[in-house]
């Protein structure tokens, strides 16, 4: 079991993101306040389907037309509109050239990478997507649009394999979108140039222990360290190690770090350079300056199931992980602190951040109820107040009630003793509590009577 702590969540900042499950669900979540704000989920696309399950998502953030890909368990890949969730356009995984549809609907897509800078002039395209499936078959083409005009042409895929052999588990894209990274059980990390579509490398095992005993190649995930450089990659593995390759060094591993004793499952990487975030099976996540090769520390928190996603905010000192335990957290980087968490219900696949997410855009369609955690707490002195005042009301009145009952039966008293004659008997009389004055003038009544 992973270690947990109970912390106190001070907020998030104003945020977007949007999660993916296994359920297909997308669902989006959002931090509206301007200080301090708890994520609320504000909406959900799609119905729920196990068959629709989300195997891998792309986001194309870019402020003018952005574009989420997310790719199903029932082979479809559908292109959304992540501000307001309309679907743009669904295409089948199997689209390409091949005529195997029995290989193809067991072959599952593990890649999938929306181009963001090749964005395509033409109306009638949507822009260009390469995908990776299990058994190595990378194929790049460009989508259309729905809506487009029938005799428009879409050029043909471009395909290539990556493997002979084993299953292909994880893929990425550097940022310039110019080279493509594969790797799994039994595949060794390739690094292919996208432009001419050739292998320009390939890593080593490392070499064997004192006991002549072989590490396995199983790579779970993988990631490029800089953005200006694709040479350095970051990889993690299934025997819970965080390897650096310099493809300008050596094919084997610079520098080889041992994490905790699970899996690794997702690995991203940071803004500056030299930093990545890597999270385990068991719900481990830490950062790690790969310049060092050391751990730059754990994050506090309560994480209980496997994370499958991390994503890093371009901007803001933050990140977002998710996984099997339906929580989407959000961790303040500087601090390596939980800042909040917010529960999906479904396990999770994937997350993404909308880096272009500010509040001035909801002043006009501010939702109804508290959207941060100060409105929730003038809500609350606001109730406070009004069941004061109500306590207030409602005590004036019972004090009004008694002293109408009580003026009420001295006037009765004072009938009473009309009649007496004898004026010490009166100041006798009117010195009684008044549940003795009532009694006595019952009995005096009584006497008179007969």
């Amino acid at each position: 079991m992973p270690r947990t702590s109970t912390v106190e969540s001070p907020g998030c900042p104003p945020l977007r993101a949007l999660t993916t499950d296994s359920l297909g669900l997308i669902k989006v979540v959002e931090v509206r306040g301007k200080g301090g704000g708890t994520p609320q989920v504000v909406e959900t696309w799609g119905p729920p389907d196990a068959s629709r399950s989300v195997l891998a998502t792309s986001y194309a953030d870019r402020k003018k037309d952005p574009v989420l890909a997310v790719a199903r368990k029932n082979g479809l890949i559908e292109f959304l509109n992540p501000l307001k969730g309309d679907v743009l356009t669904t295409i089948k995984a199997s689209e390409s050239g091949s005529t195997d549809q029995s290989s193809s609907a067991n072959d599952l897509l593990v890649g999938l990478h929306f181009f963001t800078s090749k964005q395509e002039d033409s109306s009638s395209k949507l822009g260009t997507l390469l995908t990776c499936t299990e058994k190595g078959k990378v194929c790049v083409r460009s989508v259309g649009r729905s809506d487009a005009p029938s005799d428009q042409s879409i050029d043909s895929p471009n395909e290539w394999s990556v493997t002979n052999g084993g299953q292909v588990l994880c893929s990425s894209l550097d940022p310039s979108e110019n080279y493509a990274l594969f790797g799994g059980k039994h595949v060794e990390l390739n690094l292919w140039d996208l432009n001419t579509s050739k292998k320009i490398w390939a890593a080593k095992p490392p070499r064997p222990n004192n006991l002549g005993i072989s590490i396995p190649t199983w790579f779970t995930a993988s990631t490029f360290l800089c953005k200006d450089d694709h040479r350095k990659i970051v990889a993690g593995t299934n025997q819970h190690q965080v390897r650096l390759y310099d493809i300008t060094s050596q094919r084997r591993a610079v520098i080889s770090i041992d994490f905790r004793e699970s899996p690794i499952k997702a690995v991203r990487e940071d803004t500056d350079g030299h930093t990545v975030y890597v999270g385990t099976a068991i719900g481990d996540l830490a950062s790690f300056d790969m310049r060092t090769g050391k751990m730059v520390g754990c994050y506090k928190g309560k994480c209980c199931g496997s994370i499958r996603s991390i994503a890093k905010h371009p901007d803001l000192p933050l990140i977002a992980s998710c996984g099997l335990d339906s929580y989407l957290r959000i961790w303040d980087t500087n601090k390596r602190q939980l800042l909040s968490a917010v529960f999906l219900k479904q396990h999770l696949t994937s997350v993404v951040i909308d880096s272009h997410f500010t509040a001035q855009e909801l002043e006009g369609t501010k939702p109804e109820g508290p959207t941060s955690q100060s409105e929730v707490r003038d809500q609350s002195d606001q109730g406070g107040n009004y069941d004061e005042e109500r306590s207030h009301k409602t005590k004036k009145k019972r004090k009004d009630v008694a002293g109408k009952k009580e003026k009420k039966m001295k006037m009765h008293d004072e009938e009473q003793i009309s009649g007496i004659e004898d004026p010490a008997e009166k100041d006798w009389i009117d010195e009684l509590p008044i549940s003795k004055r009532k009694k006595h003038s019952k009995k005096r009544g009584e006497k008179q009577l007969d």
